[in-house]
Parts: structure tokens; sequence; C-alpha cells
């Protein structure tokens, strides 16, 4: 055996005999003395060879029998905390990872709570402020022979794992030094300390390897610690890399190092934790270009598969790929993969709205890159499919996509040909659509100026603009005896227009036959907006007079024209169809129904008349309508349905005497005891229960018969989805009438047939029926009834609430969903005592 080996060993039998036996805290003190020469701490340490033997052979052993005294008794032999002190010594001195794992492997074995559990709690806190995890990432990085395999994946798991380790052996006796909130920044800072060293060494010819460190930072990113280590790592890095070539190579080789199964987790962290793409191109280097994982995941995975990036990350992500000559291919390829997942019509059905704005701003912020020699080539086709997916946007029943794909189509049309004449779209201007359209302008520092070198000069640049001040400026020298002074406008005295009447205020029709004359043959614009006015106060006034006349008067409202500009149109025109419709319900709704699957009308029409519909519905169906309706009777007929004409005392003008009089009374009168103060709801029988049928059921029958210009089933799907929701409310206002069960069928054999639609407004409304047959239909007719309907339908919301790519789906699925638990709740019987 070699002698030195020999002496090392014997030393250490020695003294680990001495420590089993020894009561004496001199001797001990002493023996201990002697072992640290090995650590290199002592007046005359032992040579290399000693040292080296004594750290690879006997340390651990050492250690564990130091664990194994960790008393109150054994460490209070000498007094002054001297022997305490020296026995810790050996843990924070000698190397750190086999220091590391006895104390990781004393802690779980110490049963607890005591002394000694506490106290290798607190020298493991001691060695990691003591920066030995940085020693241990060192030298790890300092070995040019690979270690073994085991160790190496021993201590990984070690340096990664210990804040859940400790956690679960110390519970609520953690100490704050392993909480992840402190640890992990606390192992970013070590692991730049280790690369400290590793570049230093470089410096000084020595080679190295970071593969240790980078498992270490790719655990931590898998185990979800991204922030807490990237967070701090980056910014250190940004600024080491700043002007240094060798910590540029080193971070290269850093993240080059990361375990496939990791670089996932890590490059989404440093893409959010950077900021900016100069910062990521020092950092990752063309890593996209040698890792096949890496490319993967920076254009495809970030961009195509996950939304959940923000603008800046997708600014610094794409800006990376856009800095450098050799990475700009990937650019061209990304945009084009972007611009074919933003214009297909799958993915527009398919995927929920935050995705498609990540997409469009990931598409925006590619075009803002290219140059124009790499747009010249690309250009038509780039138009081409802008122009193919705006219309696929267009035809969407959702105005979230469509409003989308007119701000997108905008930006990318004034980008792809500045020089030709701007797609401009008609919607209301917000944030979203500004940073859209900023996110398409030039960058900053990259053709960040015209091609010719100079800001575009604006229309009328060299003129005055109307708007703009002429103070501080002198007024033109004017010829003497000019007449300027005698046309100034000062002269002018002021016509009194207070006479005048307001535009539109014609003389209003008392009569219902006189509007409908006036709607239909009258040329004078304010007498016929004067009608059109009239009908929404005279129709509710003069119910019989309006049924004489309800269905031509609805036929001329319905295709009734804006001959003018008249302030709120679409409004007066609907006010009066919703009154026309409740002054007749049967033979108007008859008429409207029959109209709606007719040829030859517009979709802006047929969504008119189910509004309309709706809308009467709900008059219909307001407490006290029917009793009201029937306390109004029938006019005389000397007064033909229309009021008699004020008289001067019931004139606005002139206040009620009867209001006078009565206020009067009340201010005099002292009462002692008052009724309810609150007036009693209305209450009685629906108006809208006789009549919903003929609402319900015409619209619902003819659903799946297709015309020449109108397919609901085909490419109509956005009045279909408004058939859906006017079905709906009809059967949730109808509630608790006679025929409510048979709409409620109804309803539920539609939706089952269309549940798998592809359009998500489509299958909102589906979601809306529902929940309007379970609150509309009574709960025992629905167990009765339609038991089978609402089995299958659960199995189906179930689904739609967990893998529906629309958000508003899957809320409304819930929302049935707890509907269906509350009635089987609600007839259940309670449990028995």
């Amino acid at each position: 055996m070699d002698p030195e080996r020999a002496a090392v060993r014997l030393a250490v039998g020695e003294a680990m005999q001495t420590l089993a036996s020894s009561e004496d805290g001199s001797h001990v003190f002493a023996t201990l003395g002697a072992l640290k020469r090995y650590l290199g701490g002592a007046e005359s340490p032992a040579p290399p060879g000693e040292r080296e033997e004594f750290a690879q052979v006997h340390f651990p052993a050492l250690l564990r029998c130091l664990v194994s005294k960790a008393s109150a008794d054994w460490l209070g032999l000498l007094p002054g905390g001297r022997l305490e002190a020296l026995w810790a010594s050996f843990f924070l001195e000698g190397p750190a990872d086999h220091a590391l794992l006895v104390l990781l492997e004393a802690v779980e074995a110490t049963p607890g709570p005591s002394f000694r559990l506490l106290r290798l709690a607190r020298l493991l806190a001691e060695f990691l402020s003591a920066g030995r995890l940085a020693a241990l990432m060192a030298a790890q990085c300092r070995r040019t022979q690979p270690g073994s395999p085991l160790l190496q994946e021993t201590l990984l798991g070690a340096v990664v794992g210990l804040p859940d380790r400790l956690g679960n052996r110390l519970r609520r006796e953690t100490l704050p030094a392993f909480l992840p909130q402190a640890y992990f920044p606390l192992l970013a800072v070590e692991a730049v300390r280790a690369l400290q060293d590793v570049a230093e060494a470089l410096r000084g010819g020595v080679d190295c390897c970071v593969s240790f460190v980078a498992r270490v930072l790719g655990k931590a990113c898998v185990h979800g610690r991204q922030r807490e280590v990237l967070g701090v790592l980056v910014p250190r890095l940004a600024a080491l890399t700043q002007d240094d070539g060798v910590w540029q190579r080193v971070c290269w080789r850093l993240l080059e190092r990361v375990p496939d199964r990791a670089l996932e987790a890590v490059l989404t962290g440093l893409v959010e934790a950077a900021p900016g793409p100069a910062v990521l191109s020092r950092l990752l280097g063309d890593l996209v270009m040698k890792s096949k994982k890496a490319e993967f995941v920076m254009t495809r995975k970030l961009l195509l598969l996950q939304y959940r990036s923000t603008t800046a990350m997708l600014q610094g992500l794409l800006g990376y790929l856009a800095a450098d000559s050799r990475r700009r291919p990937l650019l061209l390829q990304v945009l084009r993969e972007l611009l074919e997942t933003w214009g297909s019509r799958s993915a527009i059905r398919h995927t929920p709205l935050p995705q498609q704005l990540h997409v469009s701003k990931a598409l925006l912020i590619c075009l803002a890159h290219l140059r124009e020699p790499e747009l010249a080539g690309v250009r038509d086709d780039l138009l081409a499919g802008v122009l193919a997916g705006v219309k696929n946007r267009l035809d969407s029943s959702l105005p979230a996509t469509r409003r989308l794909g007119m701000v997108v189509a905008e930006a990318a049309s004034a980008r792809l040909h500045p020089e030709g004449p701007p797609l401009r779209f008609q919607y209301e201007e917000d944030e979203l659509s500004r940073e859209l359209r900023a996110l398409a302008a030039l960058p900053t520092g990259e053709d960040g100026a015209t091609e010719s070198g100079s800001p575009p000069a604006t229309p009328g640049a060299a003129e005055t603009p109307a708007g703009e001040s002429t103070e501080g400026r002198a007024p033109p020298a004017q010829a003497p005896g000019s007449d300027s002074e005698l046309d100034s406008d000062d002269e002018f005295v002021p016509y009194d227009m207070s006479g005048d009447g307001v535009p539109g205020s014609g003389k209003a029709p008392a009569y219902i036959r006189d509007c409908l004359e006036a709607l239909t043959t009258s040329e004078d614009a304010e007498r016929w907006e004067a009608a059109l006015r009239a009908l929404g106060g005279l129709v509710p006034r003069s119910p019989a007079a309006t049924r004489e006349v309800s269905v031509e008067l609805a036929a001329v409202l319905l295709h009734l024209e804006e001959k003018t500009c008249v302030p709120g149109f679409v409004e007066l025109r609907r006010g009066a169809l919703v009154a026309v419709t409740v002054a007749d319900p049967v033979r108007v709704a008859e008429y409207l129904t029959t109209q709606f699957y007719a040829v030859n009308y517009s979709l802006r029409q047929r969504m008119d008349i189910l509004d309309v519909l709706t809308l009467a519905a709900q008059e219909l169906a307001r407490p006290g309508r029917l009793g009201k309706a029937l306390a109004e009777g029938a006019p005389s007929p000397g007064r033909q349905g229309a009021p008699l004409p004020p008289t001067p005392l019931t004139s606005a003008s002139a206040p009620d005497w009867r209001k006078v009089v009565e206020q009067r009374i009340e201010s005099k009168t002292r009462r002692f005891a008052k009724g309810p103060s609150r007036a009693e709801p209305a209450c009685g029988p629906s108006a809208l229960s006789p009549v919903v049928g003929a609402f319900f059921f015409p619209l619902i029958s003819h659903l799946d018969r297709p015309l020449v210009t109108f397919d609901l089933l085909g490419d109509d799907q956005l009045v279909l989805g408004r058939l859906l929701h006017t079905l709906a409310a009809l059967v949730h206002l109808a509630a608790n009438a006679p025929v409510a069960v048979s709409m409620g069928k109804a309803l539920l054999e539609l939706v089952w047939a269309l549940r798998f639609h592809g359009d998500s407004y489509v299958r909102q409304g589906l979601l809306c029926a529902v929940s309007a047959v379970l609150l509309g239909v009574p709960a025992e007719r629905l167990l009765e009834d339609l038991l089978d309907e609402l089995l299958e339908a659960r199995s189906w919301l179930a689904d739609v609430a967990k893998e529906d790519p629309d958000g508003d789906c899957r809320r409304l699925a819930l929302q049935a969903l707890l509907l269906l638990e509350k009635l089987r709740d609600g007839l259940l019987p309670p449990p028995a005592p």
C-alpha cells in the first residue's frame, strides 16, 4: 500500500476512535485540529497527495461520525463554543459535494423535532450562506473527466430539490433560507459565481465544462422555477456579456448543454426574462441553428402552439430571429406559417380568441421586421394570403374575430403595399386596434425611416391647417384705401332665428292610417320622419286601429329604408315594429316568421325579424301586461282609435288640478299609521303564454330547408346563432306556459342535432338553449317528459366544459351543468336524519 494512503488511513482511524469514545473536550478538540491539516486549513497543511486521499476516501465517513456526535452535551464540552465552531468548519470548508449529501442524509434520517435536527438545519443554512453551492458547482465544472453518473444525478437532485426535502422534514420549523422564494434566487447567484470561476479559468488556459450548471438550470426550470432563477440570472448575464466575448462563449455553451427535455422550459423563461432581442442574441447566439429542439420551441411552440407570450416576449423572440442574417430565413419561414394559421378557416373556428390575437400580433411583428429586398420576393404571396385570411375572418359569426381580421388586414396591407391605396374598414377605434397598428410599424434602428431616409411628407404639409392658430404672426400688410375693413364679419348683425323650428319636427300624424300613408307615399322628408317617430306612441294608445292594418304596417316597416339621415332610424323602426307585434301578436308573428324564411331578404332584415320577435315577447311577458290591455279595451267608433286632442286644461303647460289638490291634502293630513311603503309588484297572467307558439314553432320548423340565397346549415351560421338565441329567449320567457314542454322538447332535439357545429357562436346559442329549457320548463315536467334528453345533454355539456376551445362556450356549459345539479338537488328527497 502507498505510504501516504496508509498514513492518512491510520490517522483517520485513530481520530474516529477517539471521537467515538472520548468525553474529554480538550482531547477531542486536539484530535479534530490534527485532522484539519488534511483540509488545508492548519498552519502546516498535509501534502497534496494526502489531502486528495482524505477528501476522496475518508472525508464522507468522518462527516457521518461528526453528525452522529451532534448533541448539546458533546458540542458543549468546551466553553465558548470552540468545539462547536471546529465541528462546523469541517462541513463549511471541506469538499462541498460530500458535505451537502451527508447533511441532507442526516436531516432526513434524524427523528424530530430534536436538537440534532434543528442544529443540522442551521448548519445547512450556514452552508448556503457561506457560498458553498458556488464552490460545489465550480468544482464540478473544473473536472475534465466525467464523474460517476449516479453521483452526478444524486448531486443534481440534492441541489434542486433541497427546499422540498427540507420542507417535508422540518414542516412548520422550516428556516426562511429553505423557502423556494429565497433559495432559488440564491441558487441563481451561486451559479453566476461558479460561471465566473469558469470564465477566469478559460482566460488562464484551463479547460472547463459547464454541463453540471446547465443541468441544474434545466432541472430548476422544469420544476417551475423559471421566474425565480432566470429573473436573477438573466440580468446578471446580460451585464457580463455586454462587451466580453469570453462570457458570451460561456453563455452559449451553457445553453447548448441544457438537456433537450428541459430546453423548452429554459427557453420559455429566458424569452420572458430577457429585456429585448439584443440580450437574447448575446445569451443564445445561434442556438436555433444548432439545435432542432431549440428551433422547434422558438419557431413553432412559442408562436403557434402556445399563446401565453406577452407582446414584449413576441417582440424579443422575433427580434432575435431578425437580428442576424443567418437566422433571417427562419423569420421568413415563421411568417409564412403564421399567415397560413391566421387565415385558416379551421383555425379560426377551433382556436380561442386569445390565441388568434397572439398569432395576429406575431404576424404583424414579423412583417415589421422584413426588409424591402425580402418583401419584394414574397409580396404577392403574402398579400394573397392576407386577403384570403381576411375573407375567412369576415365570414365568422363572432364580432371580435371579424374585427381582428379587419385591423390586421389594414396594417398588413399598409406594410405590403405602402404606395397603393390604403385598405380601410369601418370599425370602432380602441386601444387594441391602435396597438396592432403600432406593431406593424417599422422598428426603430432597423428600417425605422422611409426608403428615402426621411420621414414621409403629409398631404398639405406646405399649407396652413384649418385649425392652426395664427397668434403671434404679423397680419399681412394692407394697402391704404382697401375695402378689407368693409369685408369684416364683425360688422354683420346676427339674424334672429329664435322662431325657427327644429329640423325634422314636422306635424306628427294623429292616426295610424295617416302614418301608414306617410311612410308609403309621402315625398315630404319631414312628414315621413314625423310619421316614423309618432308610430311608437300611437300604436300602444290605439290597439284596435293598429290591428286593422297590423300586417300591412309590419310589411312597410320591415322594408322601410332610410330616405334621409334620421338620428336613431334603426331604433325607431325596430321600436315601431315591436309595438305593432305587441298590439297584434298572432298575425304579425305569423307574417314575420313567414318572411324570415322567404327569398330576397338580406341577412340584416332576417336578424331584424329575430330581434323584433324577441323584444315583443319580452314586452308581452311583462307582469301585468294582460290586465292593462284588457282595461284599455277597444276605443269608441267615433274616435277610430285616436286620442282626443288635448284641451287647454289638460295640456302639458298647465298643471293637473287633481295632483295639486291631492298634494295639498296630503301635506295637511296627519296620519298615525301608514300602509306598506313599497307598492306591490304587478302580477297577473302572462300575455305571451297564449300566443308564444305562433312565435316559436314557425321559426324552428323550417330551419333545415335551404334557399337559393339563405342556408342556415351552410354559410349563414351568424343568422343560425342569432336564431338559436331567439328560440332560447322564447322558451325562457314562456316559463310555466302549457306549451313550454313541447317547446323545450323541440329545442332539445335541435340542440342534439347541432351539438357538434364548428362555429363557436352557434355552439353558444345551443348552450343558451339548454339553460333556457332548464329555466323555462317546470322541473317535474322535465323529469317526466324530457329525462332522456337531459341525460344525453349532461354528458355533452361535460365534454364542452372540459374541451371546447372557446372560453364563452365553456362558461355557458358550466352554467348549464350547475342548473342541472340544482334541479337534481331540488327534486331529491332530503336525507334521513
